[in-house]
């Protein structure tokens, strides 16, 4: 949360939870996320998605993997977006420290806009990925990319991108996260840019 009164108003608020069930051969995450923020009693944010993301690691290097995200991005004048995707993995690096994967398969994806003058979305596709995990003594580095376009017409698309650095705080338990996630539409509601950057540094706590 942030805020601030006085010559200019602002509150801004954010909350996210994430679960892993990680087994030998595969793991099953669920996510959910909200982002609010009023400057000066207008909206600059407010958003909220929920996924989940399956992945079976069926030999040394390879997998299948299921996932599917919906949501809605009210500033960028989404009413509901979902993307729902399945296809193949492939470790190419593996080890106690560090992971890359690299997904490719087939997509759903649905825009529905507001604003009856732009023209929604509705279309099979493709689906890349790239997810990268690292581990240092203290701390973790995590990298996801996604790139969803259309059958139809490539240049319609969308591109998502995190990557954060998870610092531990006195215990285990409680971490300071810092990063930079970006959020890219090549097809946009009307009066609406195509590229959303946020930067971010959170507290977070965390359980097993």
């Amino acid at each position: 949360m942030s805020g601030k009164s006085g010559n200019k108003s602002q509150l801004a608020t954010a909350v996210a939870f994430r679960a892993t069930l990680a087994g030998a051969q595969d793991t099953l995450q669920f996510y959910t996320g909200y982002d609010r923020q009023v400057s000066d009693g207008e909206k600059s944010a407010d958003q909220f998605k929920v996924g989940v993301d399956y992945a079976n690691n069926f030999a040394s290097h390879k997998s299948w993997y299921v996932r599917n995200e919906g949501g809605f991005d009210r500033i960028k004048d989404i009413e509901l977006y979902d993307v729902a995707a399945a296809g193949l993995g492939y470790d190419l690096i593996k080890d106690a420290k560090q992971t890359l994967t690299g997904r490719a398969g087939l997509s759903f994806r649905y825009a529905g806009y507001k604003n009856p003058r732009s023209k929604d979305v509705k279309a099979a596709g493709l689906d890349f990925g790239l997810n990268h995990r690292l581990q240092f003594e203290n701390s973790i580095l995590i990298n996801r990319l996604s790139f969803v376009p259309t059958f139809e017409d490539f240049g319609v698309h969308v591109v998502t991108h995190e990557s954060l650095l998870e610092l531990p705080i006195a215990s285990t338990q409680w971490k300071l996260r810092v990063g930079v996630a970006n959020d890219y539409n090549s097809q946009p509601g009307r009066g609406v840019d195509k590229l959303d950057t946020t930067y971010f540094t959170r507290l977070v706590l965390s359980w097993k």
